[in-house]
């Protein structure tokens, strides 16, 4: 009787990569999780703040508990340099990071000390913005000072918790070197289930912007930003 040679039992390739998707997807929610625990010591370069949504010139209560931390860390030197970054949505007639502005300098920090970034609508485009503004802003600085700056720029990253790992990513893929500054004050942070939600879109957003900032790095083009023409006024 011929014998049938017996092998070992490998599963069908679809339930693998499906297996694989899932198991990469945990821990990458587990990872999402464990980074929005950390927070950097010690000075930056410069504080940047992500934008969130504003009223009218006022911002909202997710974009004030961002301000009130980048104030705290501006108040306690760890920083002589503010971005604040953050786009118009339809029917807005000033930007988030104008009215971040305007709440910041009413407390106390020098117009002069912050640099702009109102046209970014994505945590990618604010990020490349906010890279270009720190980059402009040191080629600016006399040769003699330049020199003796790192090579890549330090920056206290401000935003939720939930947050905190894709923006140190994009951070590091724009050549900024990311120190993590999470608030907890936030209404976001204040509801658990709310938070949760937010982590779990992230392990959506993580990858996604990732992909499309390699795709972007490959093809020699960058984050599409809205017309100098509709840009807010200064």
């Amino acid at each position: 009787m011929e014998r049938v040679a017996r092998g070992r039992y490998r599963p069908p390739l679809i339930p693998r990569l499906i297996g694989a998707v899932l198991t990469g997807w945990v821990l990458c929610v587990a990872v999402i999780f464990g980074w929005s625990r950390r927070a950097a010591e010690g000075r930056a370069e410069a504080i940047v703040v992500l934008g969130a949504a504003q009223y009218g010139g006022r911002p909202s209560p997710v974009l004030r508990a961002r301000l009130d931390h980048a104030l705290a860390l501006w108040n306690s030197d760890r920083a002589t340099r503010m971005v604040l970054t953050g786009g118009r949505r339809p029917g807005d007639l000033i930007s988030e990071a104008a009215a971040g502005r305007r709440y910041l300098v009413r407390r106390g920090v020098p117009t002069q000390a912050i640099l702009l970034e109102p046209a970014g609508r994505t945590s990618l485009a604010s990020m490349e913005g906010a890279a270009a503004l720190l980059k402009a802003w040191r080629d600016s600085l006399p040769a003699a000072i330049r020199d003796t700056m790192p090579r890549r720029p330090s920056v206290l990253l401000v935003s939720d918790p939930f947050h905190m790992l894709r923006l140190d990513v994009l951070a590091r893929l724009h050549g900024l070197r990311p120190l993590p500054s999470p608030t907890r004050t936030s209404p976001i942070s204040a509801n658990r289930a709310v938070a949760i939600e937010y982590m779990l879109r992230e392990s959506i957003a993580l990858p996604t912007d990732v992909a499309l900032k390699l795709w972007l790095s490959l093809t020699g083009r960058s984050v599409s930003t809205p017309s100098p023409a509709i840009a807010p006024k200064r």
